[in-house]
């Protein structure tokens, strides 16, 4: 894969940290600080309360969380290797079958990692109908950003 524009890099800087040991210690030391980095990042428009932020962090705690974090961000690099359980699935997925079911995709447009896009890109995937939507003002975590937004997609789907 070819390096994006670096603008478009410098909002990864948390992926290639991860592949790092210092990365492993520093989300070790600082679960709720990196977590809390990351939202901000993500989702700039985003005016989350502390409880909120809680409810989720509450997954930090998670002996395994660190373990599962690094390694996540460690396959999709392909420094290190998957569940050999899934490997069958694994290489089903990498050769990115199509998706024939109604699909709606949507993007938010103050996204602080992955810019909106017209949906263009993805369409030849999706053989069944297919819409995509912008999202005003949503970030990376659309369906907690802008809940209505994303309930009325799920129910266009359901009811067409």
């Amino acid at each position: 894969m070819a390096p994006a524009k670096p603008e478009r890099e410098v909002a990864l800087w948390y992926q290639y940290y991860f592949q790092l040991e210092r990365g492993r210690a520093g989300l070790a030391a600082d679960r709720r600080g990196i977590a809390r980095i990351l939202w901000r990042q993500w989702s700039p428009n985003w005016q989350f309360d502390d409880a909120t932020f809680e409810r989720t962090a509450e997954a930090h705690d998670n002996p395994d969380y660190v373990d599962v974090v690094i390694h996540s961000y460690r396959h999709r690099y392909g420094v290190a290797d998957g569940d050999p359980q899934y490997a069958d699935l694994q290489q089903r997925l990498a050769a990115l079958p199509v998706i024939a079911v109604p699909t709606i995709t949507l993007d938010g447009d103050g996204d602080g990692v992955a810019p909106a896009t017209d949906g263009t890109r993805s369409a030849a995937k999706f053989t069944d109908r297919r819409s995509h939507r912008v999202i005003p003002r949503a970030g990376h975590n659309l369906p907690q950003e802008e809940p209505e937004a994303f309930a009325d997609a799920v129910m266009e789907l359901i009811k067409a």
